[in-house]
């Protein structure tokens, strides 16, 4: 493939690529009630940026020289800015304007004045390919954040760009020694950037899949409310400590929890209030766990709590810990103004060799009830008679 019908190629198949996001963002704003999300802003702005740059490059000789040679590479070095910028934000880091944009003002008025200046088509290669690597690296490092937990897809991709990377700049260096370039680097530079180029679109496009994917698995076991794992996320936590409940010396408490009358907060300040009630009660209740303990959202607004390595009176004192705090520490709800005091009713129980989700749940349930019967904001234990009968 020579030089020119590369060119084309690139151009097209970034074009292509922006066709295709802007169409995909039409489709998901139709089925949405605000306008679309603007989640892959920078990669689209980065491949639309390369597909200009690469028409240009490709009429070289046929339009001026300052549209094919300066222009054509600020706005090549701007979409490689910008395909480390998504990088960078799909890590959760969006922050890389403080660093991304200097550099790539910099990399601009570098070769803009070597071209100015009348430099060897050597010297502004190097300076054009020392650019490109530094905007490689930049999205090497978002893609190397959190190396030891990264998926394999994330550290082939690192190893891919890197290896990439070293032979992109090395061909441009290597135009600046007496001999130039030989042949066969210069081909493998080329081949190099062409690749890094696919690297960059499809690789992006594979991480956004990959991690939407993750969350969509995290959401099956977390509420997204309030961020501890839902019924069945806590179910599967509960699992296998009934399995070593059947061991000598390994105990375990659950903690069943209410908000006391918390349908009167929906009713009388909304159900965003609501919301931010609940927050709050998650964080309170976690100032008074381990970190080994375990908090799950049942359902509206009760809530389990599992202790691992706990009997029932020490599980009882947690539970009257959790339950003071909840009714010291009154909720402020900015929106109406409103300060709201909330108080919780908690059924405690331990779990035993026989017990199955369905019998330790049922001796649980039975003490929060006995706890709302007694009066509410207290706490219950599960009686000696009920353990025997399950």
């Amino acid at each position: 493939m020579d030089i020119r019908t590369l060119l084309l190629a690139l151009a097209l198949g970034n074009l292509s690529l922006c066709a295709a996001l802007f169409f995909f963002e039409q489709g998901g704003s139709a089925n949405a009630t605000g306008p679309a999300p603007r989640r892959h802003l920078s990669w689209g702005h980065a491949k639309l940026c390369q597909a200009v740059a690469w028409t240009l490059l490709y009429f070289r000789g046929v339009l001026p020289d300052f549209l094919t040679i300066p222009l054509a590479n600020a706005i090549l070095f701007a979409g490689f800015a910008l395909d480390a910028a998504a990088l960078w934000e799909l890590a959760g880091r969006r922050v890389w304007r403080r660093y991304l944009l200097p550099a790539l003002g910099a990399a601009v008025g570098v070769y803009t004045a070597g071209w100015l200046l009348q430099f060897g088509a050597g010297a502004r290669t190097a300076i054009a390919s020392v650019a490109a690597g530094f905007f490689f690296v930049s999205g090497i490092a978002a893609l190397g954040r959190g190396w030891r937990a990264g998926t394999p897809l994330r550290r082939y991709l690192l190893l891919l760009m890197l290896v990439l990377t070293v032979m992109v700049v090395a061909r441009g260096l290597r135009g600046l020694t007496p001999d130039g370039a030989s042949p066969l680097l210069a081909q493998l530079g080329v081949a190099a950037l062409y690749l890094m180029m696919l690297a960059n679109a499809f690789g992006y496009l594979l991480l956004v899949r990959e991690q939407a994917q993750s969350e969509l698995a995290r959401l099956e076991v977390v509420d997204p409310l309030t961020d501890v794992p839902n019924r069945r996320g806590f179910y599967q936590a509960l699992t296998p400590w009934i399995a070593l409940a059947r061991r000598p010396g390994m105990p375990a408490a659950l903690i069943v929890m209410n908000l006391d009358q918390f349908k009167r907060v929906n009713d009388n300040y909304g159900h965003p209030a609501g919301d931010m009630v609940l927050k709050a009660m998650v964080d309170i209740c976690k100032k008074q766990l381990r970190d080994s303990d375990q908090m799950g959202r049942l359902g509206g607004a009760e809530f389990a709590i599992l202790l691992p390595r706990t009997g029932q009176a020490d599980a009882v004192m947690v539970a009257e810990r959790i339950r003071s705090a909840i009714a010291a520490l009154p909720v402020k709800a900015e929106a109406e103004k409103a300060i709201i005091s909330m108080t919780a009713s908690l059924g405690v129980t331990v779990i035993r060799a026989e017990d199955s989700t369905v019998s330790l749940f049922k001796r649980a349930d039975e003490a929060l009830q006995a706890a709302k019967l007694a009066g509410r904001n207290r706490v219950m234990e599960a009686q000696v008679s009920s353990m025997i009968d399950a």
